[in-house]
């Protein structure tokens, strides 16, 4: 299997009820939230030169306090404090692993989401819809994440094909159901019921049979652009069979959308183009799409374009683009990147893996690295195995802080604590049967 069937294959096992919990780790600010004794590997003045557990314990408490505090804000009678609530949720959960608090206190998150989804006004509605995403983030793919997605996912659908709604709120929930549905949707019945909802709002930007695009304002051309890169990321977990059927009828018709006026859209539209390709080939080496020629001169004429009337910025981003899209259609080739996050490095060698990179950056922004060191579910996704111990010589030459090394083994010997526990448990029932 290649590379990219591995890592579809991957992704679909996540979808089939399998959990993976979340092992503690964060930056300096983030404190400690379920801090445990380091192994021989960590630094053994970390704690003691810094003031020891105690400042630690106070560290934890007021972290956590600020969070509750939060937390009940959610629920205020002030817009303002609403709105700053959830922001200050959504920064904790995209920069720290929070899992053992959020878990708790689940339920409870979900229904301030939901009352703020729902009486909620524009940006307090797109907040809501974002810390819904980073909640199943930290939750990870499992029951814990579909009963959130459950109460929620009947909002988000309805909030997305609302026209009346406010258009940032439809925006923000066509990005948070893509992910979510990656993360929690339990039934790929239900993840093509979703890809349907995506396309009956991306397709209004199709270009006509004459060429001319229809007159859509940016705002909505944002919604569709959000709609088709949530039907691309969902592209990635769907059967061999679906795919026939979707090559079948959205490639030919997917080109249109190279029409477009907005530049965002263009290049949603190659990528996602460059994706297909990629999944197809996977199904089938041997495969090959009547329009090809055709195809390409678009993209080649995307590639190179001098329209004076379009942004020179503009212009610049999209040539990048769509140079490595024509190489994708052409010759199955990709633009490999490398992400390094600690001592560790990720390769980003396919369509697939980068459109997934993008969601989940889309949310956790700069805490990133944070989750691709330390969030179990994200390590799972990508096929990173559990958190690394670090041996305090390289920590060192990282110029990392003593705090930070003690954070860093303390979550990654705790994972590795707890998947000795799993396997000391699974050699048990083996020996009792």
């Amino acid at each position: 299997m290649s590379t990219r069937g591995k890592f579809r294959s991957r992704q679909r096992s996540l979808l089939r009820g399998q959990h993976g919990a979340v092992q503690p780790f964060s930056d300096e600010d983030a404190s400690i939230e379920t801090l445990s004794h380091c192994s021989s590997f960590s630094d053994a003045t970390s704690v003691a030169d810094e003031g020891g557990e105690t400042n630690e314990d106070s560290a934890q408490e007021d972290f956590q306090y600020k969070l509750k505090g939060f937390i009940d804000s959610t629920v205020d009678k002030s817009a303002k404090t609403r709105q700053g609530a959830l922001d200050g949720l959504k920064t904790a959960m995209a920069t720290r692993i929070l899992y053992e608090f959020i878990s708790e206190r689940r339920m409870t998150i979900t229904d301030s989401i939901e009352r703020c989804l729902k009486k909620g006004k524009g940006e307090e509605q797109r907040a809501a819809a974002s810390l819904a995403c980073l909640l199943c983030i930290q939750l990870g793919s499992g029951i814990e994440s579909e009963e959130v997605f459950k109460t929620l996912k009947p909002i988000f659908k309805n909030i997305l094909a609302d026209g009346s709604a406010n258009i940032q709120a439809r925006q923000a929930v066509a990005t948070s159901l893509g992910l979510c549905t990656l993360v929690a949707e339990d039934d790929i019945l239900d993840v093509q019921a979703t890809m349907e909802c995506f396309e009956n709002l991306f397709t209004r930007s199709y270009a006509k049979a004459d060429g001319t695009c229809p007159s859509i304002s940016p705002q909505m051309s944002q919604l569709h652009t959000n709609s088709l890169l949530s039907w691309a990321l969902l592209l990635t977990i769907c059967s061999s069979s679906q795919l026939k059927d979707i090559l079948q009828k959205h490639l030919p018709k997917l080109q249109r959308l190279l029409e477009s006026d907005d530049v965002n859209m263009r290049i949603a539209a190659g990528e996602t183009i460059a994706l297909l390709f990629e999944l197809a080939r996977d199904i089938d080496s041997d495969f090959e799409f009547d329009g090809l020629d055709e195809l390409c001169y678009k993209l080649n004429a995307l590639a190179t374009d001098c329209n004076k009337h379009r942004a020179k910025t503009d212009k610049r981003k999209q040539r990048s683009v769509f140079r490595d899209v024509l190489k994708a259609v052409e010759e199955g080739d990709f633009q490999s990147e490398t992400i390094r996050f600690g001592t560790e490095r990720m390769n980003i060698d396919s369509w697939v893996k980068k459109r997934t990179y993008d969601a989940f950056r889309e949310f956790v922004g700069s805490g990133m690295n944070y989750h691709l060191q330390a969030n179990e579910f994200i390590r799972d996704v990508f096929e990173l195995g559990p958190p690394m111990l670090v041996d305090s010589a390289t920590m060192k030459a990282m110029k990392i802080s003593r705090f930070e090394r003690h954070l860093h083994n303390s979550a990654a010997f705790k994972a590795r604590t707890k998947a000795r526990s799993k396997f000391r448990d699974k050699r048990v029932d083996v020996g009792e049967f």
